[in-house]
C-alpha cells in the first residue's frame, strides 16, 4: 500500500508548467575575477585611495563595492594626483596612457585582462609588418581605444558588415583584421567574411580574439534559449558581453530577452503566461546578483532553478606583477 511519506508536494497545473534553467557558465571570467581581486589586494596593501582609471569592469555593482572600499574612479589620468597610486582596468590602455602615468610619476598596476594583452601585441606585429588593421569592434568602447592606440596608423575601426565598404587600404595584399574580445562571435564572423570578400588574402590573427569566456557564455545561451519563453541577462548596460548575450539569446529562439542589472529591475509583466525562464550573467557579474534574480523568481511560484552545463571552465590568471611583488616584499617585512 503506497503513501504520500517522501512524496514531493503536490503542484497546482501552473506551477507544475514552470521552470527555471540556469546557464553554466556564467558570471565571472578569469580576467573579471584578476581585475575585482587586484583592486581589493592594492586596497589592503597600500591602503586608501587607491584610483582606478575608467571602471575596473563594466558593473555598477562591482564598482560601487569598491568605491566603499576606497577605490576612487577617474576617467583619465590627468584626474590622479601625481605620485598616487592607479589601476588600469581589465579593458586595457594605450601607450599614451602608459606615458601620461610617468609623467606623473605614478604607481600603476596594470590589471588589463592577458586576453586583451595578446590583441594589442597582435596589432604591435601587425603594423610592424606594416599591415593595415582592420579592427571590429564598437567606437567609445575602453578596449577598442586601448587597442586602436597601439598603431593608430595602421589601424581603422570597423563596426559592423555596413562599414566595408568604406574601407581604404594602402595594398590589399596587406590587410589584417583583429577584434574586439568581448563580440557575439557570429558579429564578428559575419563581419570577418564582409571583409574577406573584398579583400581576400586577408590575414587572420594567430588565434581566434573573441574570449574563451564570452564565447561560453553565448554558447551556454544559446543552449537554454530555444527552450525559454523568457531570458533574463543579468549585467550593467555598458558591459558589451551582457548586452550581446540579450541578442544571442532572441537570435537563438528565445520569446523575449531583457537585460537587468539585478532582481529591482525585473518586470513582472515579463512573467505573464511564461512557462520556462532561463537566466545567465555577464563575464562581469557576481553571483549574488543572479541568485537575487532566482529569489525574485521563486517568490512568484517558479521553482529551484536547473543548472544546464555546456563547457567548463578552469582557466585562473595571475595577479598583474607589480602587485605581486610588492606583496610579496609586504610578506618578506612581516616574517622578519
Amino acid at each position: 500500500m503506497s503513501t504520500d511519506m517522501g512524496m514531493p508536494p503536490v503542484l497546482s497545473p501552473e506551477e507544475a508548467e514552470k521552470q527555471v534553467l540556469l546557464a553554466a557558465p556564467r558570471g565571472y571570467c578569469a580576467g573579471v575575477d584578476r581585475a575585482v581581486v587586484t583592486v581589493e589586494q592594492a586596497l589592503d596593501l597600500y591602503g586608501p585611495p587607491v584610483y582606478v582609471r575608467k571602471q575596473i569592469v563594466h558593473n555598477k555593482h562591482v564598482v560601487a563595492e569598491l568605491e566603499k572600499r576606497g577605490a576612487i574612479f577617474v576617467e583619465e589620468i590627468p584626474e590622479v594626483p601625481e605620485g598616487a597610486t592607479v589601476v588600469f582596468s581589465a579593458h586595457g590602455v594605450s601607450p599614451e596612457v602608459h606615458r601620461e602615468s610617468a609623467e606623473r610619476n605614478l604607481k600603476t598596476i596594470d590589471a588589463t585582462c592577458p586576453l586583451v594583452t595578446k590583441v594589442h601585441h597582435e596589432a604591435k606585429r601587425f603594423a610592424n609588418e606594416d599591415y593595415d588593421i582592420l579592427l571590429i569592434g564598437h567606437a567609445g568602447h575602453e578596449e577598442v581605444e586601448g587597442t586602436a592606440g597601439e598603431a593608430p596608423e595602421h589601424i581603422q575601426l570597423v563596426e559592423g558588415p555596413e562599414d566595408v565598404a568604406n574601407v581604404v587600404v594602402r595594398d590589399p595584399a596587406k590587410v589584417a583584421w583583429l577584434s574586439q574580445t568581448t563580440l557575439s562571435v557570429d558579429e564578428t564572423l559575419a563581419t570577418v567574411d564582409a571583409i574577406r570578400e573584398r579583400f581576400p588574402l586577408l590575414l587572420d590573427p594567430p588565434s581566434d580574439d573573441i574570449c574563451y569566456a564570452t564565447q561560453n557564455r553565448q554558447l551556454a545561451v544559446k543552449e537554454i534559449a530555444k527552450d525559454s519563453d523568457l531570458v533574463i541577462v543579468v549585467g550593467s548596460g555598458n558591459s558589451s558581453n551582457s548586452v550581446r548575450l540579450v541578442e544571442v539569446a532572441l537570435e537563438a529562439g528565445a520569446g523575449s530577452s531583457y537585460r537587468v542589472d539585478d532582481a529591482s529591475e525585473i518586470d513582472e509583466a515579463w512573467l505573464a503566461g511564461v512557462s520556462t525562464v532561463s537566466v545567465t550573467s555577464g563575464a562581469s557579474v557576481p553571483e549574488e546578483l543572479v541568485q537575487g534574480v532566482l529569489a525574485f523568481l521563486a517568490e512568484r511560484g517558479y521553482p529551484d532553478a536547473r543548472a544546464v552545463h555546456s563547457a567548463e571552465e578552469s582557466l585562473v590568471f595571475a595577479l598583474p606583477k607589480e602587485l605581486r611583488r610588492d606583496l610579496k616584499a609586504a610578506r618578506i617585512a612581516a616574517e622578519g
